[in-house]
C-alpha cells in the first residue's frame, strides 16, 4: 500500500514538473519573437521617416536617415534598395542649391569669374553652374552662388570591380566599372592630372577620332599622373562589371560624364586588388 502510495506520488511530481515546464515555455516564447522583431519594427521607422522627409524637401535630414539605416542594418533584406535611394538622394543634394555642412555661399564681386571661384574652393565650374541653375559662364557683382567645398576622393576596388566616390570616409555613391585584363590595372594612390571631353584615343599610333564607334574611351577622359591611365567611357556598355580593359578604369558614359562634372584636378584616386 505505501508502495502504490510512492509511485503514485512520483507520478503526480512529474506531471507538475512537466506541466510547469511546458507553460513557462509556452510563456517565454512570445517575448523572444518580440525581441527579434525589434530590430525591423525600427528600420522600418527610419525607412518610413526618410521617405516622409525627402518628400518633405528636408532632404539633408533625410540623408543622414538613409545613413544611419545603412549603418545600423547593413543585412536588412531590402538594403540595395536603401543603398540606391540615399545615393540618388546624395547626388541630388550635390547637384542642386540645397545648403549643406559641405558648402558655403559665396557673394560675386569683382574680378570673380567661375574659373577662379571654381579653383578658390576646388571645384568645378560645371557644379557651381548646376547647382545655381546658372545657362551661362556670366556672373554678376552681389550674386550669391551656392559651392560645394568637401574634396571627393576616390576608391577602386579590382577584385569586384567597383569605383566609390567618396568625401573623407563617407560613401557618396558606387559604381560598377570594368578594370583591365590579366590584373592590368595597376595598384596604388595616383592623382587626376588631366580632363577631357570627347577624347580622341591614339591606339598605336593611329588617331582614332571622338565620333568613332572604334574609340574605346567613349565620352570623357579623367587622366592621371601614370601616362596612358585614367577612368573613361565605353562604347561597349556590357562589358561593364568585368575585367577587359587594357589597363584603365571603364564607366558607363553617362555615368564618367557624372563624376566628370564634380571632379576636380587633383583628386585622389586609390586602386586596390
Amino acid at each position: 500500500m505505501i508502495r502504490r502510495i510512492l509511485v503514485a506520488a512520483v507520478v503526480i511530481s512529474v506531471a507538475v514538473f512537466a506541466w510547469v515546464t511546458f507553460s513557462n515555455k509556452n510563456k517565454v516564447q512570445p517575448v523572444v519573437e518580440q525581441e527579434e522583431s525589434i530590430p525591423d519594427a525600427n528600420a522600418g521607422k527610419l525607412y518610413d521617416d526618410a521617405l516622409i522627409m525627402k518628400k518633405n524637401g528636408e532632404f539633408v535630414n533625410a540623408q543622414n536617415a538613409y545613413r544611419e539605416l545603412i549603418t545600423e542594418f547593413p543585412d536588412h533584406e531590402n538594403i540595395d534598395i536603401i543603398q540606391k535611394e540615399y545615393e540618388n538622394l546624395t547626388m541630388q543634394i550635390i547637384f542642386s542649391n540645397t545648403p549643406t555642412e559641405n558648402t558655403v555661399i559665396h557673394e560675386v564681386v569683382s574680378g570673380d569669374s567661375l574659373g577662379r571661384l571654381a579653383k578658390k574652393y576646388n571645384t568645378t565650374i560645371d557644379l557651381i553652374k548646376t547647382s545655381n541653375s546658372l545657362k551661362s559662364d556670366i556672373i554678376r557683382i552681389g550674386q550669391k552662388l551656392r559651392i560645394w567645398t568637401a574634396p571627393f576622393n576616390i576608391f577602386v576596388d579590382k577584385s569586384q570591380n567597383i569605383l566609390m566616390l567618396k568625401t573623407g570616409e563617407k560613401v557618396v555613391k558606387v559604381y560598377n566599372v570594368s578594370t583591365g585584363a590579366n590584373n592590368s590595372t595597376p595598384v596604388g594612390e595616383f592623382t587626376i592630372t588631366t580632363k577631357l571631353t570627347d577624347p580622341v584615343w591614339f591606339n598605336r599610333g593611329v588617331v582614332v577620332p571622338p565620333e568613332s564607334p572604334e574609340n574605346v574611351l567613349g565620352s570623357r577622359w579623367l587622366g592621371f599622373d601614370l601616362p596612358g591611365y585614367g577612368i573613361h567611357g565605353t562604347v561597349e556598355p556590357e562589358t561593364i562589371g568585368k575585367q577587359v580593359t587594357a589597363g584603365c578604369v571603364r564607366m558607363r558614359n553617362e555615368e564618367v560624364e557624372e563624376l566628370y562634372s564634380i571632379i576636380p584636378f587633383g583628386t585622389k584616386v586609390v586602386i586596390t586588388n
